[in-house]
């Protein structure tokens, strides 16, 4: 990912709206969720998260497919490490044992722990 790449998409996610509908496509996995349920979910107006869609949709982090009558959207899941991976590659000046609690893959939310991992 280059640097113009990574401005699209923080770009798109720095919308409180949009960050929504990615935490929430990325909580649904790689079947996606439909435009609908969407909306439900992110508390908005179809035509609203529509629009929101379109823009994540052309910063490379969500993709859609037809379904039917619906319309499903996914994660580029490919595109959000990339973006991650944008972050931490210049990470701890050559020390990547710092950035290992950073790594998105190793932390686990607080009310997803075992109680005897608390």
């Amino acid at each position: 990912m280059d640097e113009r790449q990574a401005l699209t998409a923080f770009a798109a996610l720095s919308q409180q709206t949009r960050l929504r509908i990615l935490r929430h496509l990325v909580a649904a996995g790689p079947e996606g969720l439909a435009a609908g349920a969407i909306a439900e979910r992110v508390e908005a107006s179809a035509s609203n998260v529509s629009f929101h869609l379109k823009d994540l949709e052309h910063a490379g982090l969500v993709s859609a497919r037809r379904d039917g009558r619906s319309i499903i959207y996914c994660v580029e899941y490919g595109e959000i490490s990339d973006l991650i991976r944008f972050l931490m590659e210049d990470c701890c000046s050559g020390h990547p044992e710092v950035c290992l609690p950073a790594a998105p893959w190793r932390h686990v939310p607080p009310h997803r722990r075992q109680d005897n991992e608390q």
